[in-house]
């Protein structure tokens, strides 16, 4: 994959996959939705979608790929592997259903979505991880949501580390110690609800770096993401706030802007507890 066709850096992940910094989300986007939202960002020059089995919305991101006319290679395309589908045999068929929804032989990067350490598969799932990559059904394989205790145990039980962990990472949850421990391992680090779902927008100091550059919150945020490192994919179904989050690569924050942002960190979760989530109810999160 190249950035000729964007301004969106790539980032290297340990085994060599490059993949863009900046991607569209589809957490949340109803599958009848999601066809018109991805077009859209693809259309403004997004290259990384993300999206899960647990969202119900895989076929319409391929129909959208698909409807872009744009060649397989050009396209960044995540998945994830739910709860229900943790062990050897059925995250073998879970990828085996990503794949034929996406339609697609390979896809770029595989998740663990969720830990779940109470079922105690998350080991064995990540073996099936190890061996698609092996045959060539993902170009990487990462996790979702782990725990340092959840990272250690994979790579001392199978000598694997994943590419990614994608986890919630927002100016109020900034999860210094989990970034350390990334960085030490060379695991890239995603950030997945990067506006705290708006709950950071209306932060006094977001406010002032925004009006000081000419720039909405959001864009603040997401830059402040971009400059800290992390692979960031906001979400939209609203063709303006589509492109709006993809104009960041024209302006920057300065050290003490950085500094102001990381100074609002509460350790706030809005999402699940990684160490109890296990299957979602009326309102809970299954990012």
């Amino acid at each position: 994959m190249t950035a000729s066709t964007t301004s969106v850096p790539l980032t290297t992940l340990s085994d060599g996959v490059q993949i863009p910094q900046l991607g569209f989300g589809t957490f949340q986007v109803p599958p009848e939705d999601t066809a018109a939202a991805v077009s859209k960002a693809l259309e403004i020059g997004y290259r990384h979608i993300d999206t899960a089995a647990a969202y119900g919305n895989e076929a319409a991101v391929a129909e959208a790929i698909h409807a872009a006319c744009l060649k397989r290679d050009e396209v960044f395309v995540t998945t994830k592997c739910f709860n229900d589908s943790h062990g050897y045999d059925a995250a073998r068929q879970a990828l085996s259903g990503s794949l034929r929804r996406l339609g697609f032989d390979q896809i770029d990067l595989y998740l663990i979505h969720w830990p779940v350490p109470s079922q105690d598969l998350y080991v064995e799932t990540w073996r099936a991880f190890i061996d698609a990559q092996r045959e060539g059904l993902a170009r990487s394989i990462g996790v979702s949501n782990f725990q340092p205790a959840h990272l250690h145990r994979i790579v001392e039980e199978t000598g694997v580390v994943p590419s990614v962990n994608q986890i919630e990472l927002h100016p109020h949850l900034q999860q210094p110690e989990l970034r350390a421990l990334h960085e030490s391992m060379n695991i890239a680090t995603e950030a997945w609800s990067p506006l705290a779902r708006g709950r950071v927008l209306d932060e006094p100091a977001i406010v002032a770096i925004a009006r000081a550059h000419g720039r909405t919150p959001g864009q603040v945020v997401l830059r402040w993401h971009l400059q800290l490192g992390n692979i960031v994919f906001p979400k939209s179904v609203t063709p303006a706030r589509i492109a709006e989050n993809f104009r960041l690569f024209d302006f920057e924050l300065s050290d003490e802007e950085m500094q102001r942002i990381g100074a609002l960190d509460r350790s706030e979760r809005i999402g699940a507890d990684p160490d109890t989530f296990v299957r979602p109810g009326p309102d809970a999160s299954t990012r």
